[in-house]
């Protein structure tokens, strides 16, 4: 057992929002207090969801009555369709049909927890900006509210949470203790965060800013701001790690950018690679990259820019494995980076790229792989997928698929139409007959926009690979 102190946000205030025949089943299991979030869905049983289970909670199929009735008990929904209970941190997130009405809920229970933090103390106490990535549900918010707690109260600095959705500090216009004495600005949007994010620095004055899921090209750029004017920066962003958020050309500027360079015959000689390599662009944003595996595991980087290169270069960069052990000490293991180690053995040419179709023609995509004697291989679950291909008239309406996909990190290449000519240009695009490795070139290919980047090529324009704004 951990040595921690786990703070169940008053579990009682989410649990009396639902009606008796959904209340009384969970009071009734002996982990409730494990409780993670329950999920109503219109015409479907209720279900709740635990760290290693699910359960039915009725027989009785979910009515709008019973939707309407959680509805009426809790805050008001914002913007991206979340709402909250107050004082606590506890959200519940809707699902809407086409007219607006609510048709699904799904409640989550929010927790502080007390302790992770001290995995990564030195690193935020070092003053330097902290990038914390994973999974979702894996314990980013949680450590990103502890952070705020330590360095206001044990470290008596002026910090400033950019509280998106009151995701950190709870709903309601009075903090939850759990950030200790910093301060919160609340964001009316999302489509404001980065504007919040610029306010705090200029009217505030404080000495660290802390900001949940730095999800787009705007709020790259004002993280960059605010580094800029040397104050410290702690955040999340999309991604479960430091591959991930290479991949993303909306984010990757918070670990410096990615361009394609043309080498010298000389200096390509010198390097053993190719002409057309890829460089970053420009100093990163965050000086350390913590990928949470778990809320008593994470990777670390401790130099982003050496984590980095070496991806792009394929050469090994150090990394840390930090992790708390049975009497709560905190136990670390240098290690080699996985980056390096897993990327070059997943991504060779034996190992297919795998596809998630949206609006792309299935039967005709797999045909001209066929033709073309290339690997692929069409996944159903996005989060398996290396990259999304869809087309320009779907990508325009923005449906939830596409917004999932961006969340993700996951490349999105958009055909211009759903055409032979266009899938085979895609593929040409994306499969590359030299012998350099599949990872590397086909990121430079999604970074140029799928243009033919060799000398031999022939400047022909494929399907668009899009950037999230």
């Amino acid at each position: 057992m951990h040595l921690r102190r786990v703070v169940t946000d008053d579990l009682d205030a989410l649990l009396d929002i639902f009606p008796l025949n959904i209340r009384e089943p969970l009071y009734q299991q002996p982990d409730h207090g494990e409780l993670l979030e329950v999920v109503l869905d219109l015409g479907r049983l209720p279900e709740a969801r635990f760290p290693h289970r699910e359960m039915v909670l009725a027989s009785r199929e979910v009515r709008q009555s019973d939707i309407d009735y959680v509805v009426a008990r809790i805050g008001e929904f914002t913007g991206d369709n979340r709402a909250g209970i107050n004082h606590t941190l506890h959200r519940i997130s809707a699902i809407r049909n086409r007219n607006g009405q609510i048709i699904g809920l799904t409640c989550r229970v929010g927790r502080a927890v007390f302790g992770t933090v001290s995995m990564i103390q030195d690193l935020i106490e070092s003053d330097k900006n902290v990038l914390l990535l994973g999974r979702p549900g894996v314990g980013k918010t949680t450590m990103l509210r502890e952070v705020a707690r330590v360095l206001a109260d044990d470290f008596k600095r002026r910090v400033i949470v950019i509280d998106t959705s009151n995701e950190i500090a709870g709903d309601g216009d009075i903090p939850h203790p759990a950030i200790g004495h910093a301060r919160r600005m609340q964001v009316a949007t999302p489509a404001e965060q980065h504007a919040v994010m610029i306010e705090a620095v200029e009217n505030h004055m404080p000495e660290v800013i802390i900001i949940d899921e730095i999800g787009t090209e705007l709020e790259a750029q004002a993280a960059r701001t605010i580094a800029e004017r040397g104050v410290q920066l702690v955040g999340t962003a999309h991604g479960n790690n430091l591959e991930n958020l290479i991949m993303n050309p909306t984010l990757s500027d918070l670990i410096g950018g990615i361009q394609t360079v043309t080498l010298g015959d000389e200096e390509a000689k010198r390097r053993r690679t190719q002409k057309s390599v890829l460089e970053r662009k420009a100093p990163p944003t965050f000086d350390v990259v913590v990928e949470i595996m778990d809320y008593y595991k994470v990777t670390v980087h401790r130099d982003v820019t050496e984590a980095v290169d070496g991806l792009l270069h394929e050469q090994p960069a150090r990394a840390e494995v930090r992790w708390m052990d049975a009497d709560g000490e905190v136990k670390k293991e240098a290690i080699t980076s996985p980056l390096t180690r897993e990327v070059t053995e997943e991504r060779q040419h034996k190992k297919p790229l795998r596809f998630f179709l949206f609006g792309a023609n299935r039967a005709r995509l797999e045909q001209i792989a066929k033709e073309r004697q290339r690997e692929l291989k069409i996944t159903a679950d996005l989060k398996q997928a290396d990259l999304l291909l869809t087309t320009r008239s779907y990508y325009r309406r923005k449906p939830q698929k596409i917004r999932d996909a961006e969340a993700l990190g996951t490349p999105i290449y958009v055909l211009k139409s759903n055409n032979v000519a266009q899938m085979r240009q895609c593929l040409d695009a994306l499969y590359p007959r030299d012998t350099q490795s599949t990872y590397v070139h086909n990121l430079q290919r999604l970074l140029a926009g799928g243009r033919g980047l060799n000398s031999g090529d022939r400047g022909v324009e494929p399907g668009e690979k899009r950037r999230s704004r």
